[in-house]
């Protein structure tokens, strides 16, 4: 099971290369090593099951968490190129993906937004985040999170599962955004929904939250 991660959010402008590459490091790389210790012997024994902790946002970006989300696309297609070659093998890779978890990491993640320096980013930027995706946010995790133990329970019904799936998503709250995706591949859909929910429907997206 693979489930080394951290975390970053903010305006671009406002995050370090060497920062990014760190965070690259652990949530790419990080599995990428662990696969190349543990995938030769499974391929010898023709058996064996990588478990990777992914995240919705490895299906589907958020604004504001583009190093984040990018570091879960590449997970995700990391494990999609592979899966094939080592379904040849008996060996099963499935990924878990859960939206938003109560845990100190996010808790961590929010804390240092919080007390983040914007002023590399305009003002307009740093107010949207500030104001509108720190605060929605929070309204999040408190209505659609999950708990650790929660995300546990799927996972180990991933690992008991007698036929493996690839992918398991954790909360159905998110299938619809998964979802938009697929429906439209110009991606204009998708788009033009999030930049609603984001700049135009905030408030009653809060509402329904709470």
């Amino acid at each position: 099971v693979s489930n080394a991660g951290v975390g970053m959010a903010g305006p671009l402008e406002c995050q370090s290369l060497s920062a990014m590459q760190s965070l690259m490091d652990t949530n790419f790389f990080g599995l990428v090593r662990l696969v190349k210790e543990v995938l030769p012997d499974m391929k010898r024994r023709r058996g064996g099951h990588i478990v990777v902790i992914s995240s919705i946002m490895g299906l589907q970006g958020i604004v504001f968490n583009d190093i984040y989300a990018a570091s879960k696309f590449a997970v995700e297609g990391f494990c999609e190129s592979l899966v094939v070659q080592a379904l040849r093998f008996n060996v099963a890779i499935s990924l878990v993906e859960p939206g938003p978890v109560m845990t100190e990491f996010e808790a961590k993640v929010y804390e240092e937004a919080e007390h983040a320096d914007y002023s590399r980013t305009d003002p307009e930027t740093a107010n949207i985040f500030t104001n509108l995706y720190l605060r929605n946010s929070k309204d999040i995790f408190a209505s659609l999170g999950q708990t650790p133990e929660d995300i546990a329970e799927h996972t180990l019904r991933v690992i008991e599962a007698a036929r493996p799936p690839f992918r398991h998503q954790t909360n159905v709250a998110y299938t619809p955004m998964a979802a938009l995706k697929h429906a439209d591949p110009s991606g204009a859909l998708m788009t033009d929904a999030f930049y609603k929910l984001v700049f135009k429907y905030d408030a009653v997206l809060r509402l329904s939250l709470r």
